[in-house]
């Protein structure tokens, strides 16, 4: 048996492995090992293991990880949500739709201090949904408004699932983060103008709220004054050259630490806490790189990615057409597997057939058909990439985002909070296609502040 049949009997496996429920970062562990002792033999496999894992988890950029996982946790126990989301209340709740404009605004600005969509949605269904209640808010424009926003988790910087791709393409990680600034700030508006337009079609699906007096507003603002300062001493650091990710990720650690403790909020109790989701978030990300390295190289020497890079070159199909398969590719894989998981396991295939199509590692913009060269098509793809896999945290029949709405909102069928994002997942669409139309609203930011 030639080493490309074996390679696609491992990559079906894998699917079937997943398919079954076999956690990711195992499956991944088994087909790679088990590829590679067929290939070369059981003892390569266990030369690899004995330096793979120190390799895999001593690079620096990785260190970036745990401590932005750990800001989130303690942001999500000291009230930060609460006080983003009686901000945002406060200068729209007034308006019809305007509660569940709050949630999305707030959700948005949990994620610049998270970082991740699961804990985003969770700590924002917690806060928001008890007041989209008590104005009678319909059941799907409330809690799919709320699984919608979490996906904005994913986005906006800092992001542990764009850390990794970044990594995976051997990209500049600060350089990511600006490109991801303006993409996510669209997801906000278009989202905020979702509910706008729903309302609108639906008057009685989101009621007015109670407008707050100028002191009651002033109060909520400077509230949550703090949240801003974190976000822009982390990122606007970042951004100008002050800080590394590592050490931008230490300051924030410490000054959402801070906050926390000057205002009471923060006990040993939840600092405990917050240390054990670290640790046990950080190895779950570990032990799937560790996986997904294995299966790379498994995958590499059984020619399946060269495989398909030819494939897809010699099709004859448009480079954009092909973009477009793997994009959709990327939404199908959402709705079977999370979005760490699927960004380590497609991106090492597809990212080589685009720069193929792009013209090799080297091309410029003056040879690529997308008008782009290999570092610019590596930020565009990347940004295009993370907006799908976000829709497959609110899609079906996984969709994570829903699942965890739903069991905080156990009154409210399932399928309420699907048919409730379905409008969140046209505007996500809308935005693919717009950046997609104009690759500068991705690739200015970054042109800029590194010009």
């Amino acid at each position: 048996m030639d080493s490309l049949t074996i390679g696609l009997l491992g990559l079906f496996a894998l699917v079937v492995l997943i398919g079954i429920r076999v956690p990711i970062a195992f499956a991944m562990i088994a087909v790679g090992g088990g590829g590679i002792a067929l290939l070369n033999g059981p003892a390569i496999v266990l030369s690899q293991l004995k330096d793979l894992a120190y390799g895999q988890f001593s690079i620096y950029d990785l260190s970036v990880v745990p401590l932005f996982i750990l800001m989130g946790a303690i942001s999500a126990r000291t009230g930060l949500s609460a006080d983003l989301f009686r901000a945002a209340n406060a200068w729209l709740g007034w308006m019809r739709g305007g509660v569940a404009m709050s949630a999305i605004a707030a959700c948005a600005g949990f994620g610049a201090v998270c970082g991740s969509s699961l804990a985003t949605a969770s700590t924002m269904a917690r806060v928001a949904l008890p007041e989209l209640k008590k104005y009678n808010y319909s059941n799907r424009l409330g809690t799919g408004t709320i699984a919608a926003g979490g996906v904005l988790g994913i986005l906006i910087p800092p992001s542990v699932v764009l850390i990794i791709y970044s990594i995976i393409v051997e990209a500049n990680v600060v350089t990511m983060f600006m490109a991801a600034l303006i993409p996510g700030l669209i997801a906000v508006v278009f989202f905020i103008l979702t509910v706008l337009i729903y309302v609108l079609i639906v008057p009685e699906a989101g009621p007015k709220g109670e407008a707050v007096s100028r002191s009651e507003l002033i109060g909520a603002t400077l509230n949550v004054a703090p949240v801003g300062v974190v976000f822009f001493v982390v990122i606007g650091g970042l951004y100008f050259g002050f800080f590394n990710p590592t050490p931008a990720a230490s300051v924030g650690v410490v000054m959402v630490t801070l906050i926390a403790a000057l205002r009471r909020r923060l006990s040993w109790v939840q600092v405990q806490e917050s240390l054990l989701e670290t640790a046990r978030t950080a190895g779950m990300i570990f032990l799937i790189l560790l996986g997904a390295e294995l299966l790379k190289i498994f995958m590499s020497r059984g020619g399946v990615p060269q495989a398909m890079a030819e494939m897809m070159a010699t099709s004859g199909l448009a480079p954009m057409t092909t973009l477009m398969i793997l994009l959709l590719a990327l939404i199908l894989l959402g709705c079977l597997m999370d979005s760490l998981s699927m960004i380590l396991l497609a991106i090492p295939f597809f990212w080589p057939v685009l720069v193929e199509l792009n013209g090799g590692d080297w091309a410029t913009a003056a040879d690529s058909p997308f008008g782009l060269g290999t570092e610019e098509l590596k930020i565009w793809f990347g940004i295009l990439a993370l907006i799908v896999v976000e829709l497959g945290l609110i899609t079906p029949p996984v969709g994570m985002n829903v699942f965890i709405i739903s069991a905080q909102a156990k009154d409210v069928p399932m399928s309420d909070t699907f048919l409730g994002v379905m409008p969140f997942f046209g505007a996500e669409l809308l935005r693919v296609a717009v950046l997609i139309a104009f690759p500068a609203l991705t690739l200015w930011l970054p042109g800029v502040l590194s010009g």
